[in-house]
């Protein structure tokens, strides 16, 4: 197998596509809500990133489904592709129910001893009562495009992608607009969206997806379903951890003050279009280096992740020049506030200049989650979190500008590149599936 430049991309660029679904789900309630008030803007952090956690469960499952979709396909066992992908479906729809249900219960209870500002706190939990049932779409869409990326069959995700927008914002306006429904029309509106882009993608796979080929039959095989898991929870357990970290970084701000609440929701915002080609181009990785395993070219992995470190820079570095250069028209975008407007200037220029670290931090991150080692990849994250929260406990017992709290990413991004890289130099030649 050789990957060139422009393979890499065609793979890429429709899962950059699918990613941008949810990123561009929270981006449009952050611009509406923005004009709401400043209340449900941070709220809408705080509930955005509570909900995230929870979805980074079933995403973290369906990083692990890929891995081993993938390595069926390097081997060119494609009918064990579509019995792999069946498996993970049947394990995210029972996922999903569940956590609705017990985010239900549990999330008003929990979040009334984090939030201080009562205001924020009734905001918050209005749009998560509604936005949490989301994931009943949202999991089948994450075993979806598993399957389409490890068979590296990824055009439909554009579409599905495209779909999500076009419902999501015209959805947003009228819901929080139209029908004064406020934060909860926005939560509404994105788990809406979801649900047609799932459809899109559905429709497509039975349309345009050889189902002999594949093994697209369903039933349940408890053995495959033990492989992918056990492959998958630490791959789980890892991203809960990176958002679930995220949720306490909001928290500190939190207790700063609402207006700084804000400011960080709007860098968070934007930095969310940015994250988008680090985590495609990352998870493309982690597909690559599977099927790359399964052919029997291991010495190909790190020619491999340089071609896409470079290919992230390419596509990268044009978006920050013009991020830094109309920072004032992108950050009134969210609000009419000029007193945000002014103080969210150096977080903004922090957040985007932590691209450079974070493309080949988390490419090398997933090179080591496509080899299969996703519990060491997790011991990566954990003691990289340690320190990434030391540092934050730190920061809160002094005075210190907003965007030192966002310097602290670099460490954390800097901290998980080293490991890995680390860890595939010694490592390359054995690698856990079989």
């Amino acid at each position: 197998m050789n990957y060139t430049y422009k393979h890499i991309w065609l793979i890429a660029f429709p899962v950059m596509m699918s990613i941008l679904i949810e990123q561009l789900i929270n981006i449009t309630d952050a611009l509406f809500l923005g004009h709401v008030g400043d209340v449900e803007l941070g709220a809408s952090a705080l509930a955005g990133i509570w909900y995230l956690a929870i979805y980074m469960l079933g995403f973290g499952f369906s990083l692990g489904l890929q891995v081993v979709i993938a390595r069926r396909n390097g081997e060119q066992r494609y009918e064990e592709t579509g019995k792999t992908f069946f498996q993970g479906l049947f394990f995210l729809l029972m996922l999903a129910a569940f956590l609705c249900l017990l985010s239900q219960i549990l999330s008003p209870v929990l979040l009334k001893h984090l939030i201080t500002s009562d205001d924020v706190y009734n905001a918050t939990v209005c749009y998560l009562n509604w936005r949490i049932w989301g994931l009943l779409f949202s999991f089948p869409l994450l075993a979806l495009r598993s399957f389409l990326v490890g068979i590296t069959q990824t055009k439909a995700l554009n579409m599905a992608a495209f779909t999500a927008v076009l419902v999501n914002i015209p959805m947003n306006w009228l819901l929080i607009f139209g029908f004064d429904m406020g934060i909860s029309g926005a939560a509404i509106a994105s788990s809406f969206a979801e649900m047609c882009s799932l459809v899109v993608l559905t429709i497509y796979l039975f349309r345009h997806i050889d189902e002999k080929v594949y093994g697209l039959r369903w039933h349940i095989e408890i053995k495959i379903l033990k492989e992918i898991f056990s492959i998958s929870v630490w791959s789980m357990l890892q991203f809960f951890v990176s958002v679930a970290i995220w949720f306490l970084f909001f928290l500190a701000i939190e207790h700063l003050g609402e207006t700084e609440l804000a400011v960080s929701n709007i860098v968070r915002s934007v930095s969310a279009l940015f994250s988008v080609i680090v985590n495609a181009l990352a998870g493309v990785t982690s597909s690559l280096v599977s099927n790359l395993i399964g052919a029997g070219e291991k010495g190909k992995i790190f020619p491999l992740c340089h071609k896409i470190i470079r290919l992230g820079y390419v596509a990268g570095i044009p978006l920050i020049v013009l991020a830094l250069v109309f920072h004032q028209h992108i950050i009134g975008a969210y609000t009419e506030n000029p007193v945000i407007v002014q103080v969210a200037w150096l977080p903004f220029m922090v957040m985007l200049l932590n691209y450079f670290l974070a493309l080949p931090g988390y490419v090398y991150l997933n090179a080591a989650t496509g080899t299969g080692a996703t519990r060491t990849v997790f011991v990566f994250q954990l003691t990289t979190t340690i320190v990434y929260l030391f540092c934050l406990w730190e920061l809160s017992h002094r005075n210190v500008p907003l965007a030192a709290y966002w310097a602290v990413e670099y460490l954390f991004v800097l901290g998980l590149g080293v490991q890995s890289v680390i860890y595939l130099r010694a490592c390359r030649l054995n690698f856990p599936i079989k």
